[in-house]
């Protein structure tokens, strides 16, 4: 039975062409440095199960691995609201196109219980967070 979306917000997508190897991407994506580097402190390791926190400005949000495929995918459950944030790398002669998606939004006016908001806020807040530190940070790191 299909789940009904009707009421739920979009997901945030985002795609960029970063002038770098898909390696060196990858390594940014998919090591706690790395991603230390361009969003969030963590302890993340690349195991598929592996329980991990990121440290965010409301407080540490448990995350877990979900899937791996390295250097093409990596999916992780992130906080307790059902998120999830799906890193996808494809090769393009010498260059990697990115693309984030961070799904498992709820209905508009529910509040998001961390940070004492609707779910439309949060969602338009994160989705301008998504574009600068794709945009801006993880460009820098990698290119």
């Amino acid at each position: 039975m299909k789940e009904n979306r009707q009421n739920k917000l979009p997901d945030i997508r985002h795609t960029v062409v970063f002038d770098a190897p898909i390696q060196k991407v990858w390594e940014a994506i998919s090591t706690s440095e790395g991603i230390a580097a361009w969003w969030m402190p963590n302890d993340f390791q690349p195991k598929i199960g592996h329980e991990f926190t990121l440290e965010s400005p409301f407080g540490p949000s448990p995350c877990k691995v979900l899937e791996l495929d390295p250097p093409h995918r990596l999916t992780f459950a992130w906080d307790e609201f059902g998120w999830r944030v799906s890193l996808e790398l494809k090769e393009l002669e010498g260059k990697t196109q990115f693309t984030l998606v961070h799904s498992g939004w709820g209905e508009p006016d529910e509040i998001v219980p961390k940070a004492s908001a609707k779910h439309s806020v949060i969602r338009d807040r994160m989705d301008n967070g998504w574009e600068k530190l794709v945009n801006d940070n993880l460009r820098k790191l990698v290119e």
